[in-house]
């Protein structure tokens, strides 16, 4: 099965279901939360896309973004399309080159990363999957109320570049300051991403990969069955800056 990533949309949505719509400025573009929201996130690590190729993709953001300011509009449908184009797919055809050291395919490493993802499941959110690749991360998951996805991005990140750069006796950065995340908003788009998630490692060519996990599929429908008005809807890709 050949899984691409969904193209952005909007729906309607009842705010009282899920609380009101957040939106603060990260780097590159407005980053959306909701209360109760599932996102689709991956985090890489620091060398995993040349320098060069980020500063092309950013300038090309910031080109779309400041010609819809200057003429006081906003984006258009094409628009709004490049640009998680840019976000995502640009970026996941580098990350599956392995580009980099990818640090993340020593055994030490990944299970640093691993226990990080699962330390807080069940208390500060819920993992529907995970899968840690060579050179970076996909999760898919829910704050629970009174958590924010920034501070978890931040505790995971955190926490794992310290113990990481222990185990290889280095130093400096280790992931990069932004990750994409994408809020999911229907029954289909959290499947679909669980499914994306699983099957990355086939994508980039790695047969039997160790270092991955998905919520059962009955799970999955138990939770959709439970949760039948919920929007956990989502806007478009973008990444922001920790």
């Amino acid at each position: 099965m050949v899984l691409r990533p969904l193209r952005p949309h909007r729906k309607n949505y009842d705010e009282s279901m899920t609380g009101t719509l957040q939106k603060r400025h990260g780097a590159f573009l407005p980053h959306w939360t909701i209360k109760n929201g599932i996102y689709a996130i991956c985090f890489r690590l620091a060398d995993s896309i040349p320098q060069m190729q980020l500063r092309l993709w950013q300038q090309e953001r910031r080109d779309i973004l400041d010609a819809a300011q200057t003429g006081k509009r906003d984006l258009t449908p094409q628009e709004r399309l490049h640009l998680v184009q840019l976000n995502s797919m640009s970026i996941e055809r580098y990350l599956r080159c392995g580009y980099g050291d990818c640090w993340l395919q020593r055994e030490t490493i990944a299970t640093i990363v691993i226990d990080a993802l699962k330390y807080f499941e069940g208390e500060r959110y819920r993992l529907f999957a995970w899968c840690v690749m060579p050179n970076h991360v996909h999760v898919v998951a829910q704050p629970f109320p009174g958590q924010t996805l920034s501070a978890i991005l931040q505790s995971w990140k955190g926490f794992t570049a310290r113990e990481a750069n222990k185990t290889l006796r280095r130093t400096g950065m280790f992931w990069q300051r932004e990750y994409f995340d994408r809020w999911i908003r229907t029954a289909d788009e959290l499947q679909h991403h669980i499914a994306y998630t699983w099957e990355n490692p086939a994508l980039a060519g790695h047969a039997a990969w160790r270092w991955r996990w998905k919520m059962e599929e009955e799970s999955v429908r138990t939770f959709i069955r439970s949760h039948p008005d919920s929007p956990w809807s989502g806007l478009e890709a973008r990444e922001t800056a920790r």
